[in-house]
């Protein structure tokens, strides 16, 4: 049972040590379904005393999880993508429910979490080490990988499946134990994929649960039998969590917020530009940290591409996602009231500043219901001193920066503080290999609306994106998770006058 009813709230549970359990807290934050308002449960806010519990459980059990041979390991990880394929719709309903996702979106979510499975399910050859002999006379030299200990995710609320997945895996399946603390705003969905894990086969304690928010957070970062801390977030939270984390001696990865640039060339096909920048920009609700939220067209390129992408937004549907309203709606609601008016706000003072407000997402019909809606929202003719075109905005809000040339628009990227990722429209190979080789991002498109990496490539933030040396994903999620233990070995030969002679070799003479 992962939840206990009080009243009419269903009240999350911890998971420690393969048992749900109630949270030792006093006080609890709503769970809403966006596209009514409707409260359908209550996270608790625990603190030192739940984190502890977990952490204990899970240090216990990683002492004998590291011992299991890594192939074993990894089976656990075939049996829960299975298990993960047989669930996938409810798995993104659920999303979906606490999110607000559109079902597709969830979905697809859900499809790039199991490919992260997928690539845990291969670590086994990933994990090899190296070895060479001779380095000196009769001296072999061999590296290995060992798991580090006890690990912890914290994840935000806009991918409520695919994010925390980003982490545990491959934790897992490099021998560590881990303690997930969920977004307060959409734990259902981590807590539904456990009990999967758990079914999959996974040793009690080798996974856990804790809830709740900045105490929470807290005791993760100082909690002495953490080693690693993963956090996927907004900036300022990132930058925080990799200078406690480290401070208190453990590695860090905390990828922060972004401001993603989308430069289109008056070359560019503007049929295909204007789709693909429509679900950058509105996909998801703009909830993402890849969203591309601030179109910058070179010359001409704008006066062929603002109208039609206005005309296009303008014909998106916004509904409910729940199934109780528009059966496929284009575009959810944002995840809560609070995320909405904090939005809403930023349309305004971008407004407010000169911005022009060339589609307003504000007054749609659904903002009239009891959800969170935004309809989708272009502000034209902004400036690089905006707020709207220098700070994240995490909603439906596409700026967009008139500029006279390609280099105009490389030196708007290297003013951003951000790095997360940039894309270019353009069908002239010059042009793209520029923008390439200079803009200021980690992650580059060309003609590809969101450049985030398959499982097997790291979510390579730049900047004041990312706060730590190992990104998520890929290799360096392996590296992240482990550590080398390098031995060096000789082997002397009997001598003469040795006590001991091996009946194999003979001394030379």
């Amino acid at each position: 049972m992962v939840a206990t009813k009080t009243g009419t709230a269903t009240v999350c549970k911890l998971l420690i040590n393969g048992d749900w359990v109630d949270s030792t807290a006093t006080e609890f934050q709503d769970i809403y379904n966006p596209s009514t308002g409707e409260i359908i449960g209550r996270t608790p806010l625990g603190g030192n005393a739940d984190v502890d519990r977990a952490v204990q459980a899970a240090h216990k059990a990683f002492l004998e999880w590291k011992e299991v041979p890594i192939i074993e390991r990894a089976r656990v990880m075939f049996r829960f993508k299975n298990l993960m394929e047989q669930h996938y719709e409810a798995i993104a309903e659920c999303v979906t429910r606490e999110h607000g996702k559109t079902l597709p979106e969830s979905r697809a979510s859900v499809q790039r979490a199991i490919e992260v499975v997928e690539f845990a399910c291969g670590i086994p050859s990933l994990m090899m080490g190296e070895s060479m002999e001779n380095i000196a006379r009769n001296v072999d030299c061999e590296t290995i990988r060992h798991p580090i200990g006890v690990c912890a995710g914290i994840a935000p609320f806009n991918f409520p499946a695919m994010v925390p997945l980003w982490m545990y895996p491959i934790a897992l399946t490099c021998g560590n134990s881990f303690v997930l603390k969920p977004s307060e705003k959409v734990p259902l969905t981590s807590m539904m994929i456990a009990n999967l894990l758990a079914e999959a086969g996974l040793p009690n304690g080798v996974f856990n649960i804790v809830h709740g928010g900045k105490d929470c957070v807290d005791a993760l970062l100082t909690h002495p039998l953490i080693k690693a801390i993963s956090f996927v977030g907004s900036t300022h939270i990132a930058k925080y969590i990799y200078t406690t984390g480290t401070a208190n001696g453990k590695r860090v990865q905390a990828a922060g917020g972004a401001k993603n640039h989308i430069i289109i060339m008056p070359d560019a096909d503007m049929e295909q530009t204007v789709q693909a920048l429509q679900a950058s920009a509105f996909g998801c609700a703009g909830e993402r940290c890849m969203a591309g939220s601030l179109a910058l067209p070179v010359g001409a390129a704008a006066e062929a591409l603002i109208p039609h992408l206005v005309e296009a937004s303008a014909k998106m549907k916004v509904g409910p996602t729940d199934g109780k309203g528009s059966a496929h709606p284009d575009m959810g609601p944002l995840v809560s009231k609070e995320h909405l008016e904090k939005v809403r706000g930023m349309i305004n003072k971008g407004e407010s500043e000169g911005a022009k407000v060339a589609l307003d997402g504000r007054n749609i019909e659904a903002a009239k219901s009891s959800g969170f809606f935004l309809g989708p929202t272009i502000l034209d003719h902004a400036k690089p001193e905006m707020s709207v075109v220098k700070d994240e905005i995490f909603g439906p809000v596409l700026s967009v920066v008139r500029v006279d040339s390609l280099e105009d628009a490389l030196a708007i990227g290297r003013d951003c503080p951000y790095g997360n990722g940039a894309v270019i429209y353009t069908n002239s190979g010059r042009s793209a290999r520029e923008f390439k080789h200079h803009f200021n991002a980690g992650m580059i498109g060309i003609n590809v609306g969101v450049p985030a990496p398959m499982a097997w490539f790291p979510f390579t933030g730049w900047n004041a994106s990312f706060y730590g040396d190992l990104h998520i994903q890929g290799s360096e999620g392996i590296q992240f998770y482990t550590q080398q233990k390098m031995t060096m070995t000789r082997w002397f030969e009997p001598s003469k006058s040795s006590k001991f002679q091996d009946p194999i070799w003979k001394p030379k003479n």
